[in-house]
Order: structure tokens, then C-alpha cells, then sequence
């Protein structure tokens, strides 16, 4: 009995003192210094500075084309994701297993690889944007759906990825209930499935939503980069601003994308505890 206590006491890596030095060292030195840096960059201009640096024409529209691109892309990988994530929980087919593995190809291939790729695919010469160029006058390189394009293809994993575990879990009872009760399949979904997948719904959309904002290697290519049509996004300013030693321009920016994405992550939590608490309650 002693020894089973003695081992349920202990832990597996021992020292709290040293590993948690180590975390709040690793933590400073690749999150926090790194971020008190683009802080200070900022604080050296003056408000009135600040101000009309984040307010110029250019800024705001790459802010409105990252924000709205990634938005449209957030809630497009939404209505995608939950399809997607329910053929691989609920169905069994041939080659289920390597389009499983497909779904997290965003993540490993390299974003200037895609990039290049999605841009000449679907440019009116491509593939795909031939076609589309051709018979319906729709080009897609170098305009805001090119943008979309791009960052519902890096998007897309993050929904599946939240949904799939819910689905897994989700007990089929209560669909058979909704049946045997006489709802019909659409009701069930809205009523029954939707709010179990809202959750993990919201944190999908909100990985999405924030990976868009900040992408940079694929949607360089396919943007185009035209300040007269809108295409510039935001990350594409401060390295424009980094590229003329623009520092304190460049670091002024990139707080207001840090604030965004501390709000995003907020939310983020803010669902996951509200989950937890639920499950809990149950």
C-alpha cells in the first residue's frame, strides 16, 4: 500500500522548481520578450504619430482586406469543415483513412509552395481559372477571391480538426430520439447535432479566423499585391515597412494585429471554459 501511495504521489518529471523555471524561460524568451519588443518599438512614437501611421489609406485597406478576406473564409471553411468532418466520423469508404490524413496537408506543406500553386492554378491561365475566365468572365488570381481562396485552403484543417472529437463523441441516441419523435432530418440537425458542434464550432472559426488575419506565404502570390485594387494585406505592409527600415512604423502595425489577436484568443477561451463548465454540468 505504501508504495502505490508513494507512486500515485510522485511525479514523472521530477522538480517542480526546475521545470517551472524552464517554462517561464522558454516562455519569455520565444512569447513575451519578443513581444515587450514590438511595445517598446511602438511606445517610441507619439501618439499623433501612431495615429496617423495605422490610419494611412494603404493601412486601412490591407486591414479591411485581411480582416474581411479572412472572415468570408472563416465562415466558408465553417459550412465546409462540418461537412467534411462528418463523412470521416460517419461513414466508412476506400481510402478514408488517406483523406483523413489529407485534411492536415496545410499544415505541412509549406505556405509559399501553396501559395505559388493555388496562384497558378487559378489564374486565367490555369487549370482552373482558365475555365472560369473563359466561359464566365470570373478572374480569381490577384483579386480578393484569389485572397479567399488561399486562406480557406490554410483555414479549412482548424474546423475539421475542432469538429471531428465532438462527432466521435456524440452519442446517436439522441438522433434516434429526434427520429422516433417524429423530427425530420434537417430539424435534427439544427436542434439536436448544431448545438453539441456549436463549441467546437466557434473554435474552429476562430483558429481560422485568426491564422487568415496574419497569413502572409500563401496569399503573397495570389494577392498580387495591387495597392489600386485593394489586394494588399496587412502582414504584406509590414514587411513592406520592415523592407525600408520603417521599424517603429512596422511595430506600430503589428500591435494593432497583436491587439486583434488577443481578442480573437479571448474568445477563444472564453468558449472553450464555457464548454468545459457545460460538459461539467452534465
Amino acid at each position: 500500500m505504501s508504495k502505490t501511495k508513494s507512486f500515485k504521489g510522485g511525479r514523472v518529471i521530477p522538480g517542480f522548481g526546475l521545470s517551472f523555471g524552464i517554462t517561464i524561460a522558454m516562455l519569455s524568451i520565444l512569447i513575451l520578450i519578443p513581444l515587450a519588443s514590438v511595445l517598446f518599438q511602438s511606445f517610441r512614437l507619439s501618439p499623433k504619430e501612431f495615429f496617423e501611421i495605422v490610419t494611412m489609406p494603404n493601412v486601412l485597406y490591407a486591414f479591411a482586406t485581411s480582416i474581411g478576406c479572412a472572415l468570408i473564409a472563416a465562415l466558408i471553411n465553417c459550412f465546409f469543415g462540418v461537412i467534411l468532418a462528418w463523412v470521416l466520423v460517419r461513414y466508412e469508404f476506400p481510402g478514408k483513412r488517406i483523406m483523413d490524413g489529407m485534411i492536415e496537408l496545410p499544415f505541412c506543406l509549406p505556405t509559399a509552395v501553396a501559395g505559388i500553386t493555388l496562384s497558378k492554378m487559378y489564374s486565367t491561365k490555369g487549370e482552373i481559372g482558365g475555365p472560369l475566365y473563359e466561359w464566365f468572365g470570373i478572374k480569381i488570381s490577384y483579386t480578393h477571391i484569389g485572397l479567399i481562396v488561399a486562406l480557406v485552403f490554410i483555414g479549412i484543417p482548424f474546423v475539421v480538426r475542432a469538429i471531428q472529437p465532438v462527432l466521435e463523441k456524440l452519442d446517436s441516441q439522441y438522433e434516434e430520439a429526434a427520429y422516433i419523435l417524429g423530427a425530420k432530418k434537417l430539424t435534427t440537425f439544427y436542434r439536436v447535432i448544431l448545438p453539441e458542434l456549436k463549441p467546437a464550432l466557434l473554435t474552429g472559426f476562430g483558429l481560422a479566423f485568426a491564422r487568415g488575419i496574419g497569413e502572409y506565404g500563401s496569399v503573397i502570390y495570389i494577392s498580387g499585391n495591387n495597392e489600386k485594387e485593394h489586394t494588399q494585406v496587412i502582414s504584406y505592409i509590414i514587411m513592406q515597412k520592415l523592407n525600408y527600415l520603417e521599424y517603429e512604423s512596422a511595430t506600430a502595425i503589428a500591435l494593432i494585429m497583436l491587439i486583434i489577436s488577443f481578442l480573437l484568443l479571448l474568445f477563444i477561451n472564453i468558449v472553450q471554459i464555457r464548454q468545459s463548465r457545460r460538459v461539467s454540468n452534465v
